[in-house]
Formats: C-alpha cells, sequence, structure tokens
C-alpha cells in the first residue's frame, strides 16, 4: 500500500477494484488495516488516518465526530472520488456512520463493526475522564486496559506479534489526539442520522466486547433501514484484527451490494 496525503487526511492505498475505505478506531491508524486488507482481494482500499492519528495533522483545536466525517468529504472530494462502500470499527464506525447519514447519496454499501452511535447518558463525564488519563498518563502504562478490551486472552497468547503490532501504533499515537478524540466519542450522538442511511448495511460485533456491547449494535441494527446484524462469536473489540477471516464475510457483503 502507498502512503498519499488528500485534504487534510494522510491514507495508505492499494489494490484494485470497487473503492473500500476503512476508518480506524480510536488511538489508532490506518496501517492497522493491513492484514484484513490483504484479505479483501477485488477492492481499491483506502486505509485512512482520521484527525490527529497516524500520519494526519491536527491543530490542537476541538473536534467533533461529525468533524471527523466531513474530513473524509473533502478527502473524497480532492481525491474525485463520489461514492464509495465504507467500512468502520468502534471510532471509525461512528465516524462511518455519520457520514453515511449526512451524505447518503455517497455511500454505497457500509460495514459497523465494534461501533455505537450514542455511548448513553453518562457518556461525557465519563469520557472526559478518559481523556484525562490519555493526556496525563504514560501512553505504555494505557496498554493494559486497551488490551483487555481489544483482543480475547487466547489470542493474546497465540498472537503475541500482531498484539505488539498494534500496541506499537497505539504507542505513536499522540496523547493530546488521543484525549481530543475521547472528549468527542462522549459528545457522540448519532442516533438522529440513522434514518437517513441509505446504503446496504451489515452490523457486526464482538460476542465479549464490552467496550460497545451487541446491545449497542442490535440498536443500530434496529435503528439503520433494512441493516443486517451478525454476532461473532468470543471475539472482543478489535474483532476484525483478530479474526481477519472475517473478510469473507464483509467481501460477501460488498459484492452482494454491488
Amino acid at each position: 500500500m502507498i502512503r498519499h496525503l488528500a485534504g487534510n487526511l494522510s491514507l495508505l492505498r492499494g489494490g484494485s477494484g470497487a473503492l473500500l475505505v476503512l476508518l480506524h478506531p480510536l488511538a489508532l491508524a490506518g496501517q492497522l488495516w493491513r492484514p484484513l486488507a490483504a484479505k479483501l482481494d477485488g477492492f481499491d482500499i483506502l486505509a485512512v488516518d482520521l484527525r490527529g492519528h497516524g500520519e494526519s495533522p491536527w491543530d490542537g483545536k476541538p473536534f467533533s465526530i461529525e468533524d471527523m466525517a466531513d474530513d473524509l468529504g473533502v478527502t473524497l472530494d480532492v481525491l474525485g472520488l463520489d461514492e464509495i462502500s465504507l467500512l468502520g470499527m468502534s471510532m471509525g464506525g461512528s465516524v462511518a456512520m455519520t457520514f453515511a447519514g449526512k451524505y447518503p447519496e455517497r455511500v454505497r454499501s457500509l460495514v459497523l463493526a465494534d461501533t455505537t452511535a450514542w455511548y448513553g447518558e453518562n457518556a461525557p463525564t465519563a469520557w472526559a475522564q478518559r481523556a484525562a488519563k490519555a493526556a496525563d498518563t504514560a501512553r505504555a502504562d494505557q496498554l493494559p486496559f486497551q488490551l483487555d478490551r481489544w483482543f480475547s486472552p487466547g489470542f493474546r497468547e497465540s498472537h503475541p506479534d500482531e498484539v505488539d503490532r498494534v500496541c506499537e501504533i497505539f504507542l505513536h499515537t499522540d496523547s493530546h489526539a488521543h484525549a481530543a478524540a475521547s472528549v468527542a466519542m462522549g459528545e457522540l450522538d448519532a442516533r438522529p442520522l440513522l434514518f437517513s442511511v441509505r446504503a446496504k448495511t451489515l452490523v457486526l460485533a464482538g460476542e465479549h466486547d464490552y467496550a460497545t456491547p451487541p446491545s449497542m449494535a442490535g440498536e443500530l441494527a434496529g435503528a439503520i433501514p433494512g441493516a443486517t446484524l451478525e454476532i461473532l462469536p468470543a471475539l472482543r473489540h478489535l474483532s476484525l484484527v483478530e479474526k481477519p477471516e472475517l473478510a469473507e464475510t464483509i467481501h460477501r457483503h460488498l459484492t452482494e451490494t454491488a
């Protein structure tokens, strides 16, 4: 995959075929998707670094999930891309559903993994506390909390190289951008946009994901017209990293949509 800068976003691009944009979780980056992208044959893949993440710049000012969705729109305009398929996981899923709700004519098909439109009434307070920890705690000291959420114990034991790869992406994420994005997640409420989504939508949720549990996925699938829900046995929050073989499920959904 080759790195590009389009608009204010850096991205990795590779493959050929139908266009598929991948949006990563909080405090990670587009390179997270390399194993999954390698299994998604037949697609021109854009793995985006969202604002302040990876190699994408950030001006230090507060921003919202909607701002991140608008960043994507600008990048697509710069690249001359009108209609896309879109996959987002966790924070990336929140950005993806916001984009698909604001610009329904631009999204042909949608995959939302381990994500939500709203974290609940107490979200602003809870996420503000997480933002403070992200900014004030050494990044390496944040990893135990993250690892328990991201991966099942069995995967951590059996795939240490892949776990280390994801940890390195996290360690290189700017702490203050991580904090700003956490505040944005706390303020997220994309529920009013879900009814506007036109894209054929697949909602995926790890069975043991306690960051965005299956109940949240069920609410998404119930609100997005025609959406399909699939619960993934034994997986946690980074389901598509732990099991890149899910590329087959994604490929089938995107192909059926096309």
